[in-house]
């Protein structure tokens, strides 16, 4: 199996907690890796979530270091096009401008699931030369309400 490595990093304090941006963006990084190894495992790639702390003091001096996530080693805007910005976080963060992504004219504090696991699959495309999972597109329902029969005497007329 080939491995596609996600890793995520963020600031933790000295009680070891982190900002609320970062909590969130924790459940989504888990929620995608679980997507992406059902979307890769048919194409034998797995991805590996590793989590990765920074203390106060490299917050201080790069504070886009946080929240911040690598798939293959590239930064995840990179895969998507899309660019990283900063916006007021918390009490835990301070005065800090922290770390959002900036994607399809949205921009996103927490980073969501569906982010990262299209920046995975571009990843594992580019990679390891797999072809994407295809996409189960919707098709619209339509309700019928009544159909009109001719033969229907019911129905004659209308």
């Amino acid at each position: 199996m080939k491995t596609l490595l996600v890793e995520w990093q963020r600031l933790l304090d000295e009680q070891k907690q982190t900002c609320p941006r970062c909590s969130s963006t924790e459940q989504e990084v888990e929620k995608a890796v679980k997507e992406l190894n059902q979307l890769l495992e048919p194409s034998g790639v797995v991805a590996s979530l590793v989590k990765k702390a920074i203390d106060p003091e490299i917050f201080k001096k790069d504070v886009l270091q946080s929240n911040k996530i690598l798939i293959a080693g590239k930064l995840m805007e990179e895969w998507l096009g899309a660019k990283t910005g900063q916006s007021k976080c918390c009490e835990t963060c301070g005065d800090a401008e922290c770390r959002t992504v900036e994607y399809a004219d949205e921009t996103h504090e927490a980073i969501p699931a569906d982010l990262i696991v299209s920046a995975g699959l571009v990843a594992a495309a580019q990679v390891f030369d797999v072809k994407l999972p295809q996409a189960t597109q919707r098709k619209p329902v339509l309700k019928v309400l009544f159909k009109k029969h001719e033969n229907d005497p019911m129905r004659r007329g209308q």
